[in-house]
């Protein structure tokens, strides 16, 4: 079963330098993260960015729902 952990550490490897914040209860998710990355960005592409950092873990249904709250450290 996925935990809040692997979700944040996936995200900071795909994303370096990002601050995350991760609770869940091992299917259902939410995700804060603050990264330089994200400015000029839509939040569509901010998503995307953070899907991709998830890579498998989206795809293979290992996290069932995911929030999101993307930020730049300006926000």
């Amino acid at each position: 079963m996925t935990q809040p952990e692997d979700i944040k550490q996936a995200i900071e490897n795909g994303l370096p330098g990002a601050r995350v914040s991760v609770t869940g209860d091992g299917r259902h998710f939410q995700a804060e993260i603050v990264a330089n990355e994200f400015t000029g960005k839509s939040t569509l592409q901010r998503h995307q960015m953070v899907y991709r950092a998830l890579g498998s873990k989206m795809r293979d249904e290992e996290i069932h729902a995911l929030t999101l709250r993307t930020l730049t450290p300006d926000e």
